[in-house]
């Protein structure tokens, strides 16, 4: 246990569990004292827990989005107005400017209501917390660790997705390091007119690093598929896409109440083994080594069910609507969904800390 304590890394699939589970607590609940209790425990865990690497600090930049797009739902709900119920408390009123017959169902302008901005604030809140959980993961896990554990049919899509994964902390390191060099030489790090003279740096910075990424890959004969034919190939890309579309079927059956339970178990179960078998298929086809592989051990374990509680207790639950079906009342805290999300909370305890690089 002791061993397990020293400063490390973390596994990153133990924190993306993490994350994406309350994620999924987030998109299950509307209460908006929850929401603002599961960002005060990322914002807890990443600055505990996160490392002193340039892209750790891309957090605080999704927090700066998440706010964005609290504002921009709440203007555009009250620009793109959608009318008003009997009894809603009006805020201002918008000029109203008339739409063709093909545009019904929403107007442009008009009363807005506190009902109204209130709900746009809820909705924003949510996708918010969604962006922030994607955020906490990118500053606590480094994504290109995360390709040693996947199988070796989904090196390509593995690719891509840690490609994408990481498109955001370089953005970020590469900007602080440009904003860096401006100060150093006396110039305007802050304007519309130092926008242009960062940005053509940053993406030059960006597109060079890629190529170094590409070729650092191809000289370690990343992807090399063996002595694979072109028929199993072929096999294991039709099985994966045919399994992947039956997922798709199956997670719409399972969601939707009009289609029956039975059609989204069996298009579930049928994608899921249709994975399986491209998988497997593909995992024969290439061989690869790794060295120190990330240990799993209790930290994993704790981080990952504290997560994967939350996750449950708010998904066996119902949303909450702060508004009372159109009576105005301050939300009430839940008891047992709270102590949840506080458990997941324990990732910032039970996880070892970080390693720190000793200063040149």
């Amino acid at each position: 246990m002791r061993k397990a304590r020293l400063p490390r890394a973390l596994h990153p699939v133990a924190w993306w569990l993490w994350a994406v589970a309350l994620a999924t607590a987030a998109g299950r609940t509307g209460n908006p004292l929850l929401l603002l209790l599961i960002f005060g425990v990322l914002g807890v865990t990443v600055t505990l827990r996160r490392t002193d690497a340039p892209w750790a600090r891309a957090f605080r930049y999704y927090l700066t989005a998440a706010l964005v797009i609290i504002v921009i739902r709440v203007v555009f709900r009250s620009v793109f107005a959608t009318g008003t119920a009997p009894g809603d408390h009006i805020l201002f009123r918008l000029p109203h400017v008339p739409t063709p017959a093909w545009y019904a169902g929403i107007q442009l302008g008009g009363p807005v209501s506190l009902e109204a901005v209130l709900s746009a604030a809820l909705d924003g809140l949510r996708l918010a917390c969604l962006l922030c959980c994607v955020g906490a993961a990118n500053s606590l896990a480094n994504p290109k660790r995360a390709l040693r554990v996947l199988p070796g049919a989904l090196y390509e899509l593995g690719v891509a997705v840690t490609v994408a994964l990481s498109v955001a902390p370089q953005l970020v390191e590469s900007v602080q390091r440009v904003v860096r060099a401006r100060r150093l030489r006396a110039g305007r790090t802050s304007g519309l007119r130092a926008l242009r003279a960062i940005a053509i740096p940053v993406l030059h910075d960006a597109l060079d690093r890629s190529l170094r990424l590409a070729a650092a890959m191809d000289s370690r004969g990343y992807g090399g598929t063996g002595t694979a034919t072109a028929s199993s190939r072929r096999w294991t890309g039709l099985l994966l896409l045919t399994g992947l579309a039956g997922l798709c079927v199956g997670v719409y059956g399972l969601l939707d109440v009009t289609v029956p339970h039975a059609v989204g178990l069996a298009g579930f179960a049928a994608g899921a083994l249709l994975c399986a078998g491209g998988l497997y298929l593909g995992g024969r086809r290439v061989s690869r080594t790794s060295y120190r592989p990330d240990p799993w051990q209790w930290p994993e374990w704790t981080v990952a069910a504290g997560g994967l509680c939350a996750a449950v207790v708010l998904a066996a639950g119902s949303g909450y609507d702060p508004t009372g079906g159109g009576a105005l009342r301050w939300p009430t805290l839940p008891l047992v969904p709270a102590l949840a999300v506080l458990l997941a909370a324990a990732a910032a305890l039970a996880s070892p800390p970080p390693p720190v690089r000793s200063a040149p």
